[in-house]
């Protein structure tokens, strides 16, 4: 065996430990969370890091979680409002991006640079301004508070771009010679060859707002409205206290959604991401 195939070789494994260790310390916080939601609380608070419950008590935990409090009016609440969100997001970033990919007029490098300095804006800038216009328009705690504020990603635009630029202008133009309008090209031609990009974009969206607690927490009051993290919020506000087996069994029943749709999507996220940087 090469000295070069010995340091390849060696350069691979370290890469490999060195993710593993990464790994590892990324989940250990969720490995944690879903054994102690089998376990009494007197294990829990035993100081061990044993992770098989030596008394199982699984049963009681999700049984408490989900009679003291209405998850499933939590989930139904995450659902309606992350596809709220996902779909205006698309029905208006992917028209955008495909202008700036595809067109060239005046000013679309000014308009690219600014969809840039909005990715530079954090949602707490406007939280102020978008709550009293909420507040003015008598649409405080509803639906239309949580979704609307969302309906224009900017990530959405810039990672919709940067896909749409590596699709070819030839395919653009044929199908512009067979009679499609640009709208038709858009929705028949582009977005079924950017599959990719939009479930990587969905996945992005969806854990963003399914975990988002800042926004509700300011806009919603009722219980009724509440999404997955407000719901856990306050199942531990009005329930459990310091009880962490309910505590976390709650966690693993929000959070389980999101790891599934992760794992059945996790391909295309990976060739969205990879694609989407292909052409600048």
């Amino acid at each position: 065996m090469s000295g070069a195939h010995r340091l390849g070789r060696t350069a691979r494994i370290a890469r490999l430990v060195v993710l593993c260790l990464g790994a590892a310390v990324m989940l250990a916080p969720f490995v944690w969370g879903l054994a102690a939601s089998f376990k009494p609380a007197a294990e829990i608070w035993s100081g061990s890091l044993r992770l098989i419950p030596q008394t199982f008590h699984g049963w009681e935990n999700y049984s408490a979680a989900l009679s003291r409090a209405p998850f499933g009016r939590f989930l139904l609440n995450g659902l309606i409002v992350c596809a709220g969100i996902l779909l205006f997001q698309l029905i208006f970033a992917i028209p955008c991006a495909y202008a700036l990919s595809k067109h060239r007029f005046a000013g679309r490098t000014v308009i690219f640079g600014a969809v840039l300095v909005g990715l530079l804006i954090p949602v707490h800038v406007t939280a102020i301004p978008l709550y009293l216009g909420f507040a003015r328009l008598g649409l405080l705690d509803s639906y239309a508070a949580l979704i609307a504020p969302f309906t224009i990603s900017v990530f959405g635009i810039f990672l919709f771009r940067q896909f749409f630029a590596a699709i070819p202008d030839d395919l653009i133009a044929a199908a512009r010679v067979d009679g499609f309008s640009e709208w038709a090209i858009i929705w028949r031609v582009v977005v079924p060859a950017s599959w990719p990009a939009i479930t990587a974009f969905a996945i992005f969206s969806v854990t963003s707002h399914w975990n988002d607690l800042f926004w509700p927490f300011i806009v919603i009051q009722s219980t009724e409205l509440a999404p997955p993290a407000l719901g856990v919020v306050y199942f531990r506000r009005d329930e459990s206290g310091v009880d962490f087996g309910p505590m976390m069994a709650a966690t693993v029943i929000v959070t389980a959604p999101l790891v599934l749709a992760f794992l059945l999507a996790q391909r295309r996220f990976i060739d969205g991401i990879t694609l989407s940087g292909v052409k600048g």
